[in-house]
């Protein structure tokens, strides 16, 4: 007998780099690396662990830790002996984090640290057997393991969606969902790893994003699948210089980071002045009239000054010099993101898909990449849109359903057939773009749906300092904007008066507010994934909002 297929295939690996590095910790500047043999002891005696605590076969063990070596071992224990790994987010909110576990009903809660094991103690009284991930980790290995017989339709983990709409519920991924899933990453970065620069025996990825999240999670999956070496990150504060160290073939990436990164480069060069700035200043310029078609006949001279002075500089203090791509998931990324870092010679791969789909959908092909669009339908899976321009997907990589939740599993799956709830159109080629979530559009009360990402975009591009963009105007007769971060109104309404001139009249943004503070997670306006809560925004700024229509009106009266 043997486990589901995808396990057979990293235990098979981890076996193959007995004496290789395959996982390492990055912490204060020390590496701390664990070989193929390690890392199989301390799953064997995770497993050992939780063959002695007479779970079975569906029971649901909650992982609530930290990123780390002792975290994978636990997940890949628990998937291994048949039980449904149930992995959280360690920073959010206890209160959040007992109803999503209330919801599964786990029988073993294994915790990172003390504090979260107390925290939980504190707030479900008749929680169940609470361990540390040490306790499962740490202790005696078996020479002699049983082996579970799983197939396809059998669970492995129940993930739960980050809540934009204030409910967390929980997706069910089952081993056949996983196993095609990590076919299609793993042969997607075949094709970007056979690249004329030279390629290393393994491997070298850098990860950043917990675990707990699907897209983390099943590159988590494909790199030890692949045995690569993979460095993970411990402290987000150290981020930059993680990266650096590690000096990755490739990583995962959010769109936040990478605008992040995008401003940092523009406000440094800024400052350095001199020539460097002007060249970076002009080369920019040439670069968007190329992409334009509309080159002046110096744009040569300073795309190819800055290709030698200013660019490579820029990419090994970003990146490092071992840089195949960057992947980015889970939000659109803006083209004009896209195109920043082409021009530095840096591509960025996009992938689209939810939770309900294994992660992935589509994704980039490193050979033929169109900035703004996230690539053709991965293999085996079909897409089309639906009523509103809905995407709707079928095939092997969509999810079971929602736990304990029926109606609403109903209510996404038709035919076989997925509705994402996201807006999306399709080239010629199958190429994919994503306009925005259904359920964000904003009606007017002229009756217009407009979807606000794009507008939110557009104005981010244009406001240095802004933090986050809100568009609202629900029943309204015209939108307004929520503008998070240190701006003055002054550039806010410059900002405005730009972006305005590149819209309609029923989508221009005519009156707007500045909050100081950020959304985030811990004023519980993001979810945990640093997605928008769109509804609790509106809730905790109704006054404000109310406000800023009615002197709106009351100027123009």
């Amino acid at each position: 007998m043997s486990e589901a297929p995808f396990l057979d295939r990293i235990f098979i690996q981890l076996k193959h780099r007995a004496d290789v590095p395959v996982l390492s910790e990055l912490h204060e500047g020390q590496t701390e690396s664990v070989t193929g043999t390690q890392l199989l002891t301390r799953i064997s005696a995770a497993r050992r662990f939780l063959l002695a605590a007479s779970l079975r076969k569906g029971d649901r063990c909650v992982l609530l830790a930290n990123n780390g070596v002792g975290w994978v071992a636990a997940n890949l224990a628990v998937m291994a002996e048949g039980l449904i790994s149930v992995p959280l987010y360690a920073r959010q909110a206890p209160v959040e984090l007992v109803a999503m576990m209330q919801d599964c009903s786990p029988s073993l809660i294994i915790c990172g640290d003390e504090t979260l094991r107390h925290g939980i103690a504190s707030l479900w009284k008749e929680a169940p057997r609470l361990v540390l991930l040490s306790e499962v980790t740490d202790g005696e290995a078996t020479s002699q393991e049983a082996r579970l017989l799983l197939s396809d339709a059998d669970p492995v983990t129940i993930i739960y969606t980050s809540g934009t709409s204030g409910v967390a519920k929980g997706v069910i991924l089952t081993v056949g969902n996983v196993s095609h899933m990590l076919t299609c990453t793993s042969a997607r970065l075949d094709l970007l790893m056979d690249s004329p620069i030279v390629r290393h025996e393994q491997d070298r990825v850098f990860h950043y994003l917990p675990f707990c999240f699907a897209g983390s999670w099943i590159l988590l999956l494909t790199c030890l699948q692949r045995g690569c070496q993979l460095a993970l990150n411990a402290d987000l504060n150290k981020l930059a210089g993680d990266l650096r160290c590690s000096a990755p073939d490739y990583f995962l990436n959010v769109p936040a980071l990478l605008e992040r990164m995008r401003r940092a480069v523009d406000e440094q060069l800024w400052q350095a002045g001199g020539v460097v700035r002007a060249v970076y200043i002009r080369a920019k310029g040439a670069w968007v009239r190329k992409q334009e078609r509309v080159s002046q006949v110096f744009d040569g001279f300073w795309l190819g000054l800055a290709n030698a002075l200013v660019f490579p500089t820029i990419r090994k203090k970003m990146i490092g010099s071992n840089l195949k791509a960057l992947i980015c998931g889970s939000a659109p990324l803006t083209v004009e993101t896209q195109l920043f870092y082409s021009m530095l010679g840096i591509r960025v791969l996009q992938v689209y898909g939810l939770t309900e789909t294994t992660a992935i959908c589509t994704m980039d092909d490193p050979r033929q990449v169109e900035p703004g669009r996230v690539g053709p339908a991965i293999p085996g899976v079909e897409m089309k849109l639906g009523e509103s321009e809905e995407i709707l997907v079928r095939g092997p990589n969509v999810f079971l359903g929602y736990w304990n939740r029926p109606e609403e599993t109903a209510s996404v799956l038709c035919d076989g057939w997925f509705r994402t709830g996201d807006q999306g159109e399709v080239d010629a080629d199958g190429n994919w773009k994503i306009v925005g979530r259904i359920k964000n559009l904003v009606i007017l009360g002229s009756g217009h749906n407009i979807a606000p990402e794009p507008i939110e975009d557009k104005i981010m591009q244009r406001l240095v300092g802004a933090q986050q963009v809100v568009v609202v105007g629900d029943g309204r007769g015209y939108l307004s904007a929520i503008i998070t971060g240190k701006v003055e109104g002054s550039s806010v309404q410059a900002a405005l008066d730009a972006v305005n001139l590149e819209l309609p009249h029923y989508k221009q943004v005519r009156a707007f507010l500045v909050r100081k503070e950020a959304f985030s997670i811990e004023n519980g306006l993001l979810t945990a994934n640093g997605k928008l809560k769109r509804d609790a925004i509106a809730k905790t700024l109704s006054a404000e909002i109310e406000e800023m229509y009615r002197a709106k009106i009351g100027a123009a009266s």
